[in-house]
């Protein structure tokens, strides 16, 4: 009898079929990668897994697991079988951790509640797990908030409650969609060890082709909720029988096309670094300290720096990739040009103009010419807000506001422009898998038609095929628009295909600087080489994968 049996799943809430017959089996010890476009069902099938489903849900089918089906467990049951035989981790961290208890707590708590450990023995092994997935005690003590860390060590922090009692099954939500290609390999090797030592069972969910290559045994592939394909993993990707992996396997080798390119030819001799003489952006020895914690009563806290001594500047229609590692203080960098943080020291200018020390009202045109794309997309958003107000939110920023029907069209247009449709506009954010909450936040960057974007993680969420269309819709606005673009990123598949030259930064500073090709190609420091030897690649996973099956 296999670990996992599911046999038949349907799922229909409120009267909208969203499974339809998935069948689907997981052995112990076995890796089973679950892939498919956003919307598809494969966190739907996770959830129907754990029994967290929405109300007016109706589920049917089987689903096996340790002699008993799941589809007809009580609360109760379930209750004992979550974080103990089950573990999940979330796709989005912010949402899936508690904002008022510290990482600690959060991670003793399943501890404590399935063995009856005290607080002591509990909180030692929180350590432990905590240090095992790279948070070590002397960097990240118990007592930190959710808020005090970056997006991929939230994302650590999740996985160490997923794993903290080595469950038979572990149901992986895109784990490693926030983290760095250093840090995704780390824990992609921890998930290989655990399924190893303890003959658990892994349901990997992941858009990332390449991710699921190198760690599933077999495949899934969904599509409007049925299955399309499945089998051995590299078999299925080489073959591409179906034409819907093939469809897949293509987009997730995507670059945008030739005409559409950032930074056309008439820009290309340029550098946004250095040479423009009239730079769009031009940021001067930035710094950002934080207050340190105090380790003793009577020794005064040392602030941590974030962000070290960074200068830089951004021509017009240039685009440019800030690569690094998970904490490596990119997103703070991020914020300050934004004007959403003030540094300790240094300054921004954008357009001529320098916004540091400014007020809200003297930074206006800076707001309606700079927009942001979030890491997080539910946290960057009004939940009790509709798409079409959430949307057209940066509309006020206009020196001529338009009216109702305009205001609209624009919202209409707009979400078209991302893959969306016009009947998504009276929905809510909850409504939407994550990658469709994150083509609502491109959507609501670029509908004030900005001359920067800056894009932290923008596709990290997004399945390989709305990913290409998005890189061809950054491409393509850049080319129509002369938006420039800075790419938080840690995917280097996006920094290689849509940006002119990249910045690797590692500890607070930008420790490497160059042509994103050459970079990325040759590149000259421990930082960026480190980058690139961990990134993915499936091309390279399924020659390992076919030559380990002989």
């Amino acid at each position: 009898m296999s670990l996992l049996e599911i046999e038949n799943l349907a799922l229909d809430i409120g009267g909208t079929p969203i499974l339809k017959g998935i069948d689907l089996r997981i052995e112990a010890g076995e890796v089973m990668g679950l892939v498919g476009e956003s919307g598809s069902g494969k966190s739907m099938t996770a959830l129907s897994i754990m029994k967290l489903l929405p109300e007016f849900a109706s589920l049917s089918g089987r689903i096996g697991f340790g002699g008993s089906d799941l589809v007809n467990a009580s609360e109760e049951d379930m209750c004992a079988l979550r974080g103990d035989d089950i573990g999940m981790v979330f796709q989005e961290p912010m949402t899936a951790l508690n904002p008022l208890k510290t990482i600690g707590e959060q991670v003793a708590e399943g501890i404590r509640l399935h063995t009856g450990a005290n607080r002591t023995d509990a909180e030692a092994k929180a350590r432990a797990m905590l240090d095992r997935v790279g948070l070590p005690f002397e960097k990240f003590a118990l007592t930190r908030y959710p808020h005090e860390l970056s997006g991929g060590q939230r994302q650590r922090v999740v996985i160490a409650i997923a794993c903290a009692l080595k469950p038979k099954l572990l149901i992986a939500d895109e784990p490693t969609t926030a983290l760095d290609v250093v840090l995704q390999a780390q824990i992609l090797e921890l998930l290989r060890e655990l399924v190893h030592e303890n003959r658990m069972g892994l349901l990997l969910i992941s858009h990332d082709l390449a991710v699921v290559t190198e760690m599933a045994d077999r495949i899934t592939i969904l599509r409007g909720g049925e299955v399309m394909e499945t089998g051995d993993t590299a078999q299925t990707l080489s073959t591409q029988l179906h034409p819907y992996t093939r469809q897949l396997a293509q987009a997730s080798l995507h670059v945008p096309e030739r005409g559409k390119r950032v930074s056309a030819s008439s820009t290309a001799e340029r550098s946004p670094l250095s040479r423009d003489k009239a730079p769009l952006l031009s940021v001067q020895n930035i710094t950002k300290d934080y207050p340190g914690r105090r380790t003793s009563l009577f020794e005064k806290p040392q602030p941590f720096r974030a962000v070290d001594n960074v200068s830089f500047t951004l021509g017009e229609g240039r685009s440019v990739a800030l690569v690094g590692r998970s904490g490596c203080g990119k997103s703070t960098l991020a914020r300050m040009i934004l004007a959403l943080e003030k540094p300790t020291s240094g300054s921004v200018a954008f357009r001529g103009a320098v916004l540091t020390g400014r007020n809200e009202a003297a930074l206006r045109p800076a707001r309606r010419d700079m927009q942001v794309v979030f890491q997080d997309p539910y946290g960057s958003f009004n939940p009790r807000r509709t798409v079409e107000w959430l949307v057209a939110e940066p509309l006020h920023l206009l020196d001529n506001n338009p009216g109702k029907a305009e205001r609209r069209e624009l919202v209409k247009h707009t979400l078209h422009e991302v893959g969306l449709q016009p009947s998504d506009m009276q929905k809510y954010p909850h409504e939407f898998s994550g990658g469709q909450r994150q083509r609502i936040s491109i959507a609501r960057a670029i509908i004030t038609r900005p001359k920067l974007v800056i894009a932290d993680e923008p596709v990290s969420a997004l399945d390989v095929s709305i990913r290409a269309q998005v890189l061809d819709l950054f491409a393509e606005l850049n080319q129509k628009l002369g938006i420039a673009y800075i790419f938080i990123t840690h995917d280097l598949t996006v920094a290689r295909a849509i940006t002119d030259e990249v910045m690797v930064m590692h500890e607070g500073r930008i420790v490497e600087t160059g042509k994103t090709q050459e970079v990325l190609s040759h590149p000259q420091s421990d930082a960026a080489r480190m980058l690139v030897e961990a990134a993915p690649d499936l091309h390279r996973a399924l020659a390992k994968r076919m030559q380990e099956q002989g």
